[in-house]
């Protein structure tokens, strides 16, 4: 019977638990309603089907909020490496304030009080000597009139540092001689005079220190040549771009020799740095979509070595060090997959994986995920942990000894770095096989329709980001602990990072390229300039000199480079050369006003 009111009880059905006070208890909750049983099944079948789809509904809640905690974390993450600082020390300031001492009240830069280093000594920089007298008048006595005395003794001398630049021409006089009237030789000219000035570039009125500032400014100071041509033209020498576009590719063969020259050295070498960044060329090539190529830097102790190619494969390693003349090499570098099938490919390549980026991977699961931060905080401190043990083992290293043979502090330092990566690579290996086994039986769990435990510490995402990054730290665990055994391996590859820091300024400024023979270009001066570097080497003073035997060469390269091989130069020419080059500027009081002539 449907919707009939019974006052009767009805004891076989079962009774809601009462939880409020009788005197607020709702006005029908001691009457009975009696329903058919088909109605009371009907009832129950739809009870249980709604409060099955209500758990559904939970559980895809649940879910919608750890993605979208983990998109969040994501925006984060993109947001601190868009707009955040880019040093990990100004980044993870905020999130380190909370286990660190308060800070200091001491000021920043030097103390008042304490020693100062002095002023700056500059003996390589010429001094021109001027005066600056009374005016006639004030050489006597306003009262008497009588003439002061001089007296050189108590002359005053005060220095200021000028840089004056400016372009002017030099004009060369060449007296010109006749052939004496009672000369009867046939092999003596009519006229004699002396030979014109070496011309670097034939028929071009630029001499060897215009192509220098050129060079320098784009290469070695990532300047704009636009930009340099504007300061020229405020000085009153006009210059076209496309004059010095065709003058940089007519000079570029006189380089090949001297990046051969580097290239040989440095496949002689055991120990390399590795690294690539994007660089741009602005031409369409068959068969490659867009622009984008990729400038590769390989460092060794005593070469940089820049190439260009349109490829990021692992080839254009695997090209650079078919040369290698050693049977067993160390390549330092990041998890790039290039490397390791470069290394796979090569038996005689060991890669040596770098701690910064290790280190990095912690600080963004720590600044994505809060609930990591502590984790990744601690991580960072081991990974510091190791970075000084192996500093204080290194005091104590002695390159001439083998590692066995090391004094008994060196074995201390290095025992207690051994034991400290024992335990990193244990902790990991416990989080990581934790990690599976109760994803494994979350997954158990879920499919026989049962919650996961309540209490949990980290959420999903949180737990995936974790095992993540731990694994990809036993992953690469040989290549991690490969200095353990060779002490003159870095721990990072900063100083492949720091190399490329030059040219990828000069790529924010100029943009890149526009034809392939420039991109070429540049990474052979890249090569040049900062090899010289490397060696102490002022490069202004070695590019005039080279150059400048270039130029009295007919414009072609010397067929002996050895002079300007920094590895070949004996110590008082690689003294000289780390002095700034003698300036050959005129005297103001010798230069004179003169015409500027179109192309000049």
């Amino acid at each position: 019977m449907d919707g009939i009111t019974n006052s009767h009880p009805a004891p076989a059905l079962p009774q809601p638990a009462v939880c409020l006070d009788e005197r607020q208890q709702h006005p029908f909750s001691r009457e009975y309603v009696t329903i058919t049983k088909q109605e009371h099944i009907e009832l129950r079948h739809q009870a249980n089907y709604w409060e099955a789809q209500h758990a559904r509904v939970k559980m895809k809640n649940a879910e919608l909020e750890q993605a979208i905690l983990f998109k969040d974390a994501k925006i984060k993450e993109l947001q601190n490496r868009l707009f955040g600082k880019k040093s990990e020390k100004g980044a993870t300031a905020k999130s380190e304030k909370g286990n660190t001492a308060p800070e200091s009240s001491r000021n920043r830069g030097q103390q008042p009080g304490s020693r100062g280093h002095g002023r700056t000594h500059r003996p390589d920089l010429p001094v021109v000597h001027d005066e600056i007298d009374l005016p006639e008048d004030e050489k006597r006595c306003p009262t008497c009139g009588l003439p002061h005395l001089r007296n050189p003794a108590m002359d005053e001398h005060s220095d200021v540092i000028e840089v004056e630049v400016s372009a002017h021409i030099r004009r060369y006089a060449r007296p010109a001689y006749t052939r004496d009237p009672g000369c009867t030789c046939d092999d003596t000219p009519a006229i004699i005079t002396a030979p014109p000035p070496s011309r670097l570039i034939p028929r071009s009125d630029y001499s060897v220190s215009f192509w220098v500032e050129v060079i320098l400014g784009k290469y070695r100071y990532g300047q704009p040549t636009n930009r340099y041509l504007q300061d020229l033209r405020d000085q009153g020498l006009p210059v076209s771009p496309g004059t010095v576009a065709g003058g940089l590719q007519t000079l570029a063969p006189l380089f090949e020799p001297v990046l051969e020259a580097w290239y040989c050295k440095q496949m002689t070498e055991q120990l390399f740095h590795n690294d690539e960044t994007r660089w741009e060329v602005f031409v369409e090539i068959e068969g490659k979509v867009g622009t984008r190529w990729y400038l590769w830097v390989t460092r060794s102790p005593s070469v940089i070595f820049y190439c260009i190619d349109p490829s990021r494969s692992a080839a254009v390693p695997g090209a650079h060090f078919a040369g290698l003349q050693n049977d067993k090499v160390i390549i330092v570098c990041d998890r790039y997959s290039a490397y390791k099938k470069l290394a796979r490919l090569a038996a005689n390549i060991l890669l040596a994986f770098c701690w910064a980026h290790v280190r990095r991977d912690f600080l963004d699961a720590g600044r994505g995920f809060p609930e990591l931060e502590a984790w990744a905080m601690e991580w960072k401190q081991r990974i510091g942990m190791l970075y000084h043990l192996n500093g204080l083992r290194l005091e104590h290293w002695n390159p001439e000894r083998p590692l066995a043979e090391q004094s008994e502090v060196f074995n201390q330092y290095h025992e207690a770095l051994k034991d400290a990566l024992q335990l990193m690579h244990d902790e990991a290996t416990r989080i990581v096989a934790t990690d599976t086994v109760g994803a494994q039986t979350s997954d158990s769990a879920n499919n026989e329709g049962q919650h996961s435990a309540p209490g949990a510490e980290l959420s999903k995402r949180a737990q995936t980001k974790q095992e993540k990054v731990l694994q990809s730290l036993l992953d690469h665990w040989s290549g991690l602990t490969l200095f353990v055994e060779h002490p003159e391996v870095p721990m990072d590859n900063n100083r492949a990072e720091s190399s490329i820091r030059n040219p990828v300024t000069g790529r924010k400024n100029y943009y890149g390229s526009s034809s392939i023979w420039s991109a070429q270009l540049a990474a052979m001066l890249f090569s040049i300039l900062q090899t010289l570097v490397l060696w102490g080497i002022n490069p202004r003073h070695w590019l005039m000199l080279y150059l400048q035997t270039c130029a009295e060469n007919g414009g072609r390269a010397p067929e002996n480079i050895t002079p300007f091989l920094p590895w070949s130069m004996d110590e008082e020419r690689r003294e000289e050369l780390t002095r700034p080059y003698p300036s050959q500027a005129p005297p103001a009081s010798h230069t004179e006003s003169l015409p500027i002539q179109n192309g000049s």
